[in-house]
């Protein structure tokens, strides 16, 4: 019963996911993904739905939709994206992984919809896309960015990596941390099957720039790690 029943939603996932993809991309001729980001949101919103996925939010009230912020999440599925993207406040370019914009659809939307790629891989080319998010910021934009680097394999949180911090140091504006929970249980990195469950977005206390200052990079990447900690809420 469980594979039937995580084989159906692979069905409509994929399905609605593909059209939705394709959908997005032809539009971003003719709008700008800012005027498209509600649109954009509200899509991946109902793509949970239809997969049987309840979310919950809290916290979202600390997020002032005028301001621009560097949001840091926990990695956990890859169902991060469609819950970041269908429930932050703020309109903001994503930094993703360099190998998921050769995927068919998606790539070609990310693309349109001026994502970062990333080469975890190479440091040079890393320092690249931290040059372009930026850019991305001096323009008013908020950054999302996933600081484990790679998806879980345990449900626990991974270490940071350093990189994101000295951009953070840089950058001059308020931090975001973001707690995702329910996700690994809906499905796990090494298993294909999916189970309708209830997940979890939860924005922390912002933390301001003026105290960022103050921190070092390793201290900023400790209490960025502690806070994101403490918001994600395990079985």
């Amino acid at each position: 019963m469980k594979t039937i029943r995580s084989a159906f939603i692979w069905f409509i996932g994929f399905l609605y996911f593909g059209l939705m993809c394709l959908f997005v991309s032809l539009l971003t001729y003719f709008f700008s993904p800012r005027k498209l980001d509600p649109l954009v949101c509200f899509l991946f919103r109902i793509f949970l739905k239809i997969l049987f996925i309840k979310v919950e939010v809290e916290g979202i009230e600390k997020i002032d939709r005028n301001k621009t912020y560097i949001l840091m999440s926990n990695h956990v599925s890859l169902f991060d994206v469609p819950l970041l993207k269908g429930y932050i406040p703020v309109y903001f370019v994503g930094i993703e992984a360099e190998h998921q914009f050769s995927w068919p659809l998606y790539g070609w939307m990310v693309k349109r919809l001026n994502t970062i790629p990333i080469n975890r891989e190479s440091v040079f080319s890393s320092i690249r896309s931290i040059h372009k998010a930026q850019k991305v910021l001096k323009d008013g934009v908020s950054v999302c960015i996933l600081p484990e680097g790679h998806r879980t394999l345990d449900g626990e949180l991974r270490t940071f990596k350093k990189l994101p911090f000295h951009f953070l140091k840089e950058a001059n504006v308020d931090l975001v941390p973001i707690g995702l929970s329910g996700l690994f249980a809906l499905k796990p990195k090494k298993s294909w099957h999916i189970k309708p469950s209830t997940i979890k977005i939860k924005f922390g206390e912002v933390i301001s720039r003026e105290h960022l200052a103050k921190l070092t990079i390793a201290e900023m990447k400790e209490e960025a790690f502690q806070q994101i900690k403490s918001l994600i809420e395990y079985p």
